[in-house]
């Protein structure tokens, strides 16, 4: 008698995740559609961010020596970094939650499915079956959307780390003048 009990309050307990793992299974599509986007307005825009950065340094770094200006440019690449490295964590997470989240998804209905083909109801097991399939893939393309962009930030992200250095230390050493005219490489192009 009290493992039938355990088996039903099991069973109630994930019958009743149901509704809220298909939630956030919208939730995190909806997130993947976002970052898409602002990958698209990133890709046009990303060029200012670097600029921005160099005026910030040449105005903080205006009459100090050589040894403030060097720890200036230290903070603001080191700035710089981690906020790279936060866009990127939301992308990362989206990756492992929606497996997980679609896994979640396809057992929870499967068991009432099971159920209806022992008493013959085709009807709800093809209905458990559907909500299975489409969680699925739910959770599948919104990893996959954001795996992929969590790799082109990645990419840009390194790149633009490192212009930011070489920035840096054109601006340090006095090149600033040859940076303005273009005739240093700031390795900033994105692929």
């Amino acid at each position: 008698m009290p493992a039938t009990s355990f088996r039903d309050t099991l069973r109630l307990i994930s019958g009743a995740l149901e509704t809220p793992v298909i939630f956030i299974l919208l939730l995190l599509m909806a997130a993947a559609v976002i970052l898409l986007g602002t990958l698209a307005v990133e890709a046009f825009t990303h060029r200012r961010g670097l600029e921005k950065i160099r005026k910030k340094l040449t105005d903080e770094a205006a009459g100090c020596d050589k040894e403030s200006r060097e720890t200036i440019a230290v903070r603001l690449v080191r700035i710089e970094r981690v906020r790279c490295e936060n866009i990127v964590k939301l992308s990362d997470t989206i990756v492992k939650l929606g497996p997980m989240f679609g896994l979640l998804g396809t057992l929870i209905p499967l068991g009432p499915g099971i159920i209806a083909l022992g008493r013959g109801d085709t009807f709800t097991l093809s209905q458990s079956l559907l909500t299975a399939f489409d969680t699925t893939v739910a959770g599948l393309v919104s990893a996959a959307v954001a795996f992929c962009i969590s790799g082109v930030r990645k990419r840009w992200y390194t790149k633009h780390v490192m212009a930011l250095e070489a920035r840096m230390e054109d601006i340090l050493e006095g090149k600033e003048e040859s940076v303005e005219r273009g005739e240093v490489d700031s390795g900033c192009e994105k692929e």
